[in-house]
């Protein structure tokens, strides 16, 4: 059992710990996430998003930048125990080096202003995967949450918008991975219908278990399986069950069964969202990943099944994406 993480919010808390004079690095930290505790969780991959709270910022291009040049001299510092991932060989080259993996991702594609030039300069800085929206209308499309927007009608489409379609176009003619988590329904749908390879939902659950705007309907992972696509399972409680305040690990496999049942275990994946939360969680850091394995094989999956959710999955998308 290798874990493989599509995403955690690590790095916007380390540089908002570095904003307020404290300090935060990616080796040992306080938060859910780092390399010690991730060694300890049998890691093998950890997608580390560019998270770029755009509600909070006065420059989100500004601060992606600033989040991607701490990213490069904290991974950079630990050469010896992770390497970067911009192919997939580079898994398999890091692997067979003894070597934990890091890929470099981006939430909000909003930081990218609508050009192309600049989705064009996050690849050439590493960036593999692109979260098309937050929880904001972007220059790509409307998030999740477009029903609690100002002048909301209910009868209008919200896709993806002109611009939204060439980045799609681009990403896959680059080999970047879309990301559909946090888009909106009619988002999701547009997504499916242009592209041509598989994409993910990075950090998203089961709607028909917890009915929030922020999981994936039965029809959308039926759709995103048969796409070849995976979505990563999310360990904030508020997508797990509705009204809770804690994630606990039965959850997590509840949502892991049902999405099993609907799309088939190939659609499944983890991003749990580590550093992104502030609920409470059983599987407290990511070094207690091996009891989510033992919870999986007490309820019935097999140990294949467990290994293709844990890693194997998401590695098949990133070998036909990423090669």
């Amino acid at each position: 059992m290798r874990v493989l993480d599509m995403h955690c919010d690590t790095f916007w808390e380390i540089l908002e710990a570095h904003k307020r004079g404290e300090e935060s690095c990616v080796r040992r930290n306080f938060l859910q996430i780092d390399l010690e505790k991730m060694r300890k969780g049998d890691y093998l991959l950890q997608n580390f998003a560019m998270f770029v709270a755009v509600d909070r910022c006065d420059d989100a291009l500004d601060t992606v930048l600033r989040m991607i040049d701490l990213y490069h001299r904290e991974l950079d510092k630990n050469a010896d125990v992770i390497g970067k991932v911009e192919c997939f060989e580079d898994i398999e080259k890091n692997r067979a080096q003894g070597k934990m993996s890091s890929m470099l991702t981006v939430e909000e594609g909003a930081v990218c202003r609508g050009e192309l030039y600049v989705l064009r300069d996050l690849y050439r800085l590493g960036v593999r995967m692109l979260t098309l929206t937050w929880n904001f209308e972007n220059e790509l499309g409307w998030p999740n949450t477009v029903a609690r927007l100002p002048g909301y009608d209910p009868k209008r489409r919200y896709g993806l918008k002109e611009t939204g379609f060439e980045f799609v176009e681009e990403m896959e003619r680059l080999g970047m991975i879309i990301d559909v988590s946090h888009l909106s329904d009619d988002g999701f749908y547009d997504v499916c219908s242009a592209a041509e390879r598989p994409f993910v939902a990075s950090h998203s659950n089961a709607r028909a278990l917890c009915p929030h705007s922020r999981n994936l309907t039965d029809d959308m992972l039926k759709k995103l399986s048969d796409h070849g696509g995976v979505t990563g399972i999310n360990f904030y409680s508020s997508f797990l069950r509705d009204g809770s305040d804690f994630g606990e690990i039965s959850d997590i496999v509840v949502h892991m069964k049902h999405i099993k049942n609907v799309a088939g275990i190939q659609c499944i994946g983890l991003g749990t969202d580590y550093d992104g939360f502030d609920s409470g969680l059983e599987l407290g850091d990511c070094s207690h990943m091996p009891l989510l394995a033992r919870e999986m094989s007490r309820n019935g999956f097999s140990d294949d099944e467990i290994d293709a959710v844990f890693s194997g999955n998401v590695l098949r998308v990133y070998k036909e994406v990423l090669s």
